[in-house]
């Protein structure tokens, strides 16, 4: 028999919208995780809200929804608003029942950057971190560390002279013209530096991130956001290091051969750092490492180990939104980059329990 075609809506949905999320969905298991991560930042969120005035988005939603935004590669705030709005699926995930409204792009947007400029990210990181060592995934003796540059949102024409007093910003033919840092600035993102990963590949305005990552389970531990040209990598990596490290434990630590230099090497062991980095018996003067070090079985290990981190930046860059940014300014950068890795660490916890549950 032939059903009717008749679309008439219900007064009243004896459902919520969490029957509507299959029981398995991955989702589920990181929303326990995210939960968790985030009951630890309630003290936070109470200092940098007022006790008076119009009620805004609960920073719980905010976070959710930015971590949704990650995930699922969405584009834009926009776009991840009306997503929201028909997606029934994120609606769990973020905290909304099927009558609830959802925000304007706008106003999503506005409370979004009270997170950005206060510390919330990196405390979220530190949460995140924090669900790992109470389950015993992370190592407290072998890391790798590394860095790359990510594409700043500004463009060459706004990289000009810093005495340029053209208020027009128009176009202007740069051929031939020698810009360095010290003579020009963009005046979209100034906190951006013109800077080319290696030779043979273009200069971008870009940002250097360094992460440092454990042995065990392959989860970040330190993450560091710098100007691109200013502050080396190396140099990067050592601070990311004195950052999420405590200093009175031996430790490894790999790295890829542009890490081999004597400079590098004698800060590791003036840290109390073993280096076990990558041989470069290209450089003048050959390798900074002898056989007392590269004569270990462990140092074959960590060669093997050390380039999962190429792992964090690939799918920050593929899948996070970190190929090009959508913010500007070192400090919002430096947030962004922070949260798309607690983002990854909350996908690696995940992972590892649905492993251990299904093995």
């Amino acid at each position: 028999m032939r059903g009717s075609d008749i679309s008439q809506p219900s007064l009243f949905v004896a459902k919520t919208v969490e029957d509507f999320v299959p029981k398995a969905h991955p989702l589920r298991a990181l929303r326990k995780l995210v939960d968790e991560a985030l009951a630890d930042l309630d003290e936070l969120f109470d200092r940098i809200y007022s006790d008076i005035g119009k009620t805004s988005i609960a920073p719980e939603r905010l976070l959710r929804a930015s971590l949704l935004q990650v995930l699922y590669t969405i584009r834009s705030e926009r776009q991840l608003v009306e997503h929201i709005q028909y997606n029934l699926l994120y609606r769990w995930f973020v905290g909304l029942e099927l009558d609830d409204a959802v925000w304007d792009h706008s106003t999503f947007s506005k409370n979004r950057e009270r997170l950005l400029d206060h510390q919330v990210m990196p405390a979220l990181f530190e949460s995140v971190l924090k669900l790992a060592r109470k389950r015993h995934l992370l190592s407290s003796e072998h890391f790798s560390v590394d860095g790359t540059l990510i594409q700043a949102w500004a463009s060459h024409k706004s990289f000009r002279p810093r005495d340029d007093d053209d208020p027009s910003g128009g176009e202007r033919d740069f051929r031939g013209e020698r810009r360095t840092n010290d003579s020009h600035a963009s005046t979209t993102d100034p906190d951006a530096e013109i800077m080319r990963k290696s030779a043979g590949q273009e200069a971008r305005l870009s940002y250097g991130v360094d992460h440092l990552m454990e042995h065990r389970n392959y989860i970040v531990v330190g993450v560091n956001t710098r100007r691109s040209a200013r502050e080396h990598e190396r140099k990067g990596a050592l601070k990311t290091v004195d950052e999420a490290l405590p200093e009175d434990r031996r430790i490894t630590l790999c790295g890829d051969c542009g890490f081999d230099t004597a400079g590098f090497i004698e800060g590791c062991r003036e840290r109390n750092i073993t280096p076990h980095v990558a041989q470069n018996h290209n450089r003048r003067g050959g390798s900074a490492l002898d056989a007392r070090t590269t004569r270990h079985a462990g140092y074959l290990i960590s060669m093997r180990k050390r380039k999962m981190i190429e792992t964090t930046f690939g799918w920050a860059k593929q899948y996070g939104g970190l190929r090009r940014m959508m913010y500007r300014s070192l400090e919002r950068v430096s947030a962004q980059v922070t949260f798309t890795m607690a983002v990854f660490n909350l996908m690696r916890i995940r992972n590892i329990e649905m492993a251990m549950q299904s093995g």
